[in-house]
Order: C-alpha cells, then structure tokens, then sequence
C-alpha cells in the first residue's frame, strides 16, 4: 500500500538556520520534489514518494527520462541566458533537491557574480541548505521555503529582494513546475504576477508535462499523483503557451520538446512519447508606448 509505515523512517527535522520556522518533514506523505529526486536516481526520497513513482512508472514508464530531459533543459536553458543573454539573476522556484549542474552552477561557472534566489516548499530542501548556498566568492546564492501558488509572497520575500535587483533583468525558472499547479489555481495569474514584477529584458524559462505524444499514459500518470494526494494538472502544448509564454519573445527554436531545446548531445534523441514535455525559454519585450 502506499501508506506502508516503515520503522526505520522517522520523521525528519531539518538542521540549518531558522529551523523553528520550517515544519517538521512528513515523511509519509509523498511530495512531488521528492519524486523528481527518485526519478532521477537519486536518494533524498522516502518509502512514500517511492511507492508513489512506482504507480507514476506503471502508467507512463518514460518518467525516468522526461525528469532527467527536464534537467538538462534547464541547464541548457540557464547555459543560454546566463551566456548569450547576459543575464546574472535568476529566480529558480519549485528547485526541487540539490543535485548536479544546478541554477547557480552553471550560471557561476560562466558568470561567477550571477545571483540566484531558490524557492521551493518541500522542508527536506532545507535540510540541504548547505549545498543550495555554496556559491562562488562574487556571486551570491539563497534559498527560500515558499509556494508557487502565492507569488506575491515569493516576490515581497526579505531574501528576495535583498539579493536581486529588480530595477535589471532577471531570469525566472518554472522548470517542471507548473504541472503541480491546478488550472483552479489559475496558473496564468501567478505567471503574469511573478513576470509582472520583472522589468523589461527578463526572462521566462519553464517547462509543463503535455498529453501530446502519450495521451494515455500522461493521463494515468497524473492519476497516480492525485492518488497519492499531490495535485497534478497535464495540458495541451497550446494552453501552455498562452499560460506561459503570452507577450512574450520567444528565443529559438520556440515552444518544443524539452529533449529539442538546443540539445549539446549529438546521436538518437529520446522518443517523444517518454519525455512527454515541453518548454521555452521566452524574454520579456520592452514596454511600447
């Protein structure tokens, strides 16, 4: 059963500054930054979030290589907007947990005094706070526990403002994300908020599962989470484009595969049916009068 209590998993409490402000990590309530973790083969995960991937996997088998096509979209896409662009902040919400070639390390390795705000609302990101805030000497790293769904607050947040300079162009990261936002939510609102904030010469890079290649199998994938109590909402290339992208410049080659952003592998692409994913990179025009 999903709910199996393991004795040997305890709850967890996260170690670092300000612990009393975060609360304790449930342990055995499945969270989606923890799937993406498991998916991508790695270990901050719980029997939860295990059993929950495996029902995730028996309907759509390619959620190994969608997860692992997302992150080299992002790294490609901060790779973009920290090189060719110029950009130096980002705000990366819904980071998930820490692993290899992270918003701040692909930015600081080109631009060592890149800035970079995390934000996700899973508590065990925390417990990883050391890694999220190792940062080169000229640039400057933080991280925030904040919900996506309430955007205002990431954007009035301490930590926010402090770090980023929000009269330059920032570059703000929805990879993955926006799949966990329900259309009750009203995704597009908390876009146009967040964008809204941004001065002309932003950016948008962000990605959203999409039923185009694998309609059944997206459609039992997102059963699956909601089984599991998480919330999960799949949408049609074209609904993610004007959730996401309206108003905005797209940067070649446009709203495509995750795997088809400017991939750096040469050989055989992965099949469209398992990466079942789009995204975009998209900047922000000037304001016309």
């Amino acid at each position: 059963m999903l709910w199996r209590r393991e004795r040997t998993e305890r709850r967890v409490v996260a170690h670092g500054p300000d612990v009393e402000a975060y609360p304790k990590i449930d342990i055995f309530r499945p969270h989606p930054a923890r799937l993406y973790d498991y998916f991508l083969g790695g270990k901050d995960n719980f029997t939860a979030d295990r059993e929950a991937a495996q029902l995730v996997l028996r309907s759509c088998p390619g959620a190994r290589v969608a997860a692992r096509e997302n992150r080299k979209f992002l790294a490609r896409s901060v790779g973009y907007l920290a090189g060719e662009a110029g950009i130096r902040q980002f705000l990366d919400i819904g980071t998930g947990l820490p692993t290899v070639n992270n918003t701040h390390e692909v930015a600081q390795l080109i631009a060592p005094e890149s800035r970079v705000v995390y934000a996700d609302n899973d508590p065990l990101v925390l417990a990883h706070v050391r890694a999220l805030l190792t940062s080169s000497p000229g640039g400057r790293t933080r991280y925030i526990e904040a919900d996506l769904r309430e955007p205002e607050k990431i954007l009035a947040n301490r930590v926010v403002r402090e770090i980023l300079d929000f009269t330059r162009p920032i570059a703000l990261m929805l990879v993955a994300v926006l799949h966990f936002i329900s259309d009750a939510d009203d995704p597009g609102a908390i876009v146009a908020t967040l964008l809204g904030a941004l001065p002309p010469g932003s950016y948008l890079a962000a990605s959203q599962v999409t039923p185009a290649h694998d309609p059944l199998g997206v459609r039992g994938m997102v059963r699956a989470y909601r089984s599991a109590g998480m919330t999960a909402q799949s949408r049609t290339v074209e609904e993610f484009g004007r959730l996401a992208f309206s108003g905005l410049e797209l940067v070649d080659p446009g709203l495509v595969l995750v795997s088809e952003w400017r991939p750096a592998e040469v050989g055989p692409r992965p099949r469209p049916e398992d990466v079942n994913c789009y995204g975009a990179v998209a900047r922000k025009p000037p304001v016309t009068r």
